[in-house]
């Protein structure tokens, strides 16, 4: 009888290491399958993609956007004023984000925040629902916003020369010629962005 539970127990054994061995081989052939499949599509997508890499203009601004560095917003709190309106009682309901130049920036806004709305505000209820319908009546707008926001860091900017140029391709109002973008010192308030705008 135990020469029977033996032999039973040897066979038992032999055929799990049978079944360790084909599970270990399995894994062998699909593991090497795997990665010959994938440096096989990673050479071939190495083989299609070229990149060209050409040097920056030599004129070209120092001050270049850094991929690499995410840019920095401050929120304000929404803005709702009433316009300048003569006709009518209309208001307009806006939110302000200003992208600022670093973490300094934000500091120095925070700081003189009271000031940079109280700018802000005049600016808003003295604009008229029709000045700030239409893009470059916002772009207009943005700018003025800008340079009021400076104002209290110490920079004195005209918003003219803070207006943004419409995207490529944009279609410009009648009757405008374009204007050339004059170079700015690196300023602390880089763009006013609006969040929500509604004019009613």
């Amino acid at each position: 009888m135990s020469a029977a539970v033996a032999a039973l127990g040897a066979s038992l054994k032999k055929g799990r290491i049978k079944i360790v061995l084909i599970a270990a081989a399995v894994l062998l052939l699909l593991g090497g399958g795997a990665a010959y499949l994938i440096n096989r599509s990673m050479s071939a997508d190495d083989e299609e993609v070229e990149v060209e890499v050409q040097d920056a203009p030599e004129d070209a601004d120092a001050e270049q956007y850094d991929p690499r560095s995410a840019p920095v917003f401050v929120q304000l709190e929404v803005f709702t004023v009433n316009l300048a309106d003569r006709d009518t009682d209309r208001f307009a309901q806006v939110g302000v984000t200003l992208e600022v130049e670093d973490q300094k920036a934000v500091e120095q806004i925070k700081a003189f925040m009271p000031v940079i709305r109280n700018n802000i505000l005049l600016v808003l209820s003295n604009k008229s629902s029709a000045s700030v319908r239409d893009e470059p009546g916002k772009r207009r707008l943005a700018a003025e916003l800008r340079a009021q926001a400076l104002r209290p860091l110490g920079y004195e900017v005209n918003p003219d020369d803070l207006v943004e140029e419409p995207a490529p391709g944009a279609s410009a109002p009648a009757g405008s010629r374009p204007r050339k973008p004059r170079r700015l010192m690196a300023l602390p308030i880089k763009a006013v962005h609006f969040s929500n705008f509604i004019v009613q």
